[in-house]
C-alpha cells in the first residue's frame, strides 16, 4: 500500500469517527433537553393541561404564591439555557477538533507530495525516463485528492448547517415554553386581580348594606322614642288638667280604639276651633272638649257638637270631673 493510500484510508476513518461522534453528541443534547422540558424540578409547578375551545373553565383556588412561581420557573428557563450552552460548546469543541485533525491529514498529505514531486524532479534531472502511465498516475491521484477535498469541505459544511438548523430549532421550542409559560403566569395573575376585585366589591357592598341597616334601625328608634314622649307629654296634660284645673266639667266626644283615631277626631275638632284632650284608659283613648265652668256651659258645648253636621258627632256627653285631691 503506498503512502497516498495510507493517508486517504486514516483521513476517512477520521472523518467516520467524527461523523459518528457528532451525531452522538447532537442525539444526547436533544435527549437532555427534551428531559428538561418535560420532567418537572423539585417544588416546580406543572403546566396546566390547555382546555379545548369552548370547554367550560373552571377557577381554581390560588395555592401558589405567584412570586415563588415566578421564581421557579426562572429557575427552570437558567436550566435549560445551560443545557443548551453546554451542548453549543461540545459541538464547538468537536468541530475545532475535527478541523484540527483534518487541516493534519491535509498538511501531512501536502508534504508527502511535496516530497514525492521533489524525488521525481531530482530523478527527471539526473536523466531518469518517467514513464508516461506513471505522470497519468500521479496525476489521476491529485485529482482524487481535490474531489476528496472538496467532499470533505461539503460535508462540513452540511454538517454545520444542520447542527445551526437544530440549534435554531431548540431555540424556538424554548422560546414557545417561555412564552406558553408567561402567558399561563398573566392568565392567572388576571384571575386572581379579578378575584379580589369581587371580593373587595362585595365587602362594600356588605358594609352599605350593614350601614343601612344600622341607620334605618337608628331612625326607627328615634321615632318611636318622639311619639313616646309626645304621648307622655299629651297624657301628663290631661292629668294636670283633669287633677288640677278649676274646671270640673269635660264634653266626652268618643272613645278611640287607637292612637291614629283619636289624632283624626281630635284634628277635626281643633280646626272647629274646640279645644281637646286625649286620656288613654283600659278600654281606649278619649277623647274630650273643654273644660268649662259650669254644667250648663258643658252641655250647650256638647248640643253644639252633636248638631254639627261637618263633624259627624252624634254621642257626645258632658262627664263631672272630680280632682285626685278631692275624691
Amino acid at each position: 500500500m503506498s503512502m497516498n493510500n495510507k493517508q486517504r484510508w486514516m483521513g476517512g476513518v477520521v472523518l467516520l469517527s467524527g461523523g459518528v461522534l457528532l451525531a452522538a453528541l447532537l442525539l444526547k443534547g436533544k435527549e437532555e433537553i427534551h428531559q428538561n422540558q418535560t420532567a418537572p424540578q423539585a417544588g416546580q409547578v406543572q403546566p396546566k393541561k390547555v382546555e379545548p375551545a369552548g370547554a367550560p373553565v373552571q377557577l381554581q383556588p390560588l395555592t401558589v404564591d405567584v412570586a415563588t412561581e415566578k421564581r421557579l420557573l426562572e429557575e427552570q428557563k437558567r436550566a435549560r439555557e445551560k443545557a443548551v450552552a453546554e451542548q453549543e460548546a461540545k459541538a464547538a469543541e468537536f468541530l475545532r477538533m475535527q478541523q484540527q485533525a483534518e487541516a493534519e491529514a491535509a498538511r501531512k498529505a501536502a508534504e508527502e507530495y511535496a516530497a514525492a514531486n521533489a524525488r521525481r524532479g531530482a530523478a527527471a534531472q539526473e536523466g531518469t525516463d518517467i514513464p508516461p502511465e506513471l505522470v497519468q498516475d500521479e496525476k489521476t491521484k491529485a485529482q482524487q485528492k481535490a474531489a476528496e477535498q472538496k467532499k470533505l469541505e461539503q460535508q462540513n459544511a452540511q454538517a454545520k448547517q444542520k447542527a445551526d438548523a437544530e440549534k435554531k430549532l431548540a431555540e424556538q421550542k424554548r422560546q414557545a415554553t417561555a412564552d406558553a409559560e408567561k402567558k399561563a403566569a398573566e392568565e392567572k395573575k388576571r384571575k386572581a386581580e379579578e378575584q379580589r376585585k369581587v371580593e373587595a366589591e362585595k365587602k362594600v357592598a356588605e358594609k352599605k348594606a350593614a350601614d343601612k341597616k344600622a341607620a334605618d334601625e337608628a331612625a326607627e328608634k328615634k321615632r318611636k322614642a318622639q311619639e313616646a314622649e309626645k304621648k307622655k307629654v299629651e297624657a301628663d296634660k290631661a292629668r294636670d288638667l283633669l287633677e288640677n284645673g278649676d274646671k270640673q266639667w269635660m264634653v266626652q266626644v268618643a272613645l278611640a280604639a287607637n292612637e291614629a283615631n283619636a289624632d283624626a277626631v281630635a284634628a277635626k275638632l281643633r280646626a272647629k276651633g274646640y279645644k281637646v284632650t286625649k286620656s288613654p284608659t283600659s278600654k281606649g283613648i278619649r277623647i274630650m272638649v273643654g273644660p268649662s265652668k259650669d254644667r250648663e256651659a258643658a252641655d250647650a258645648m256638647r248640643k253644639k257638637i252633636n248638631s254639627d253636621a261637618s263633624l259627624g258627632m252624634k254621642s257626645a256627653w258632658v262627664n263631672e270631673w272630680t280632682p285626685l285631691d278631692r275624691r
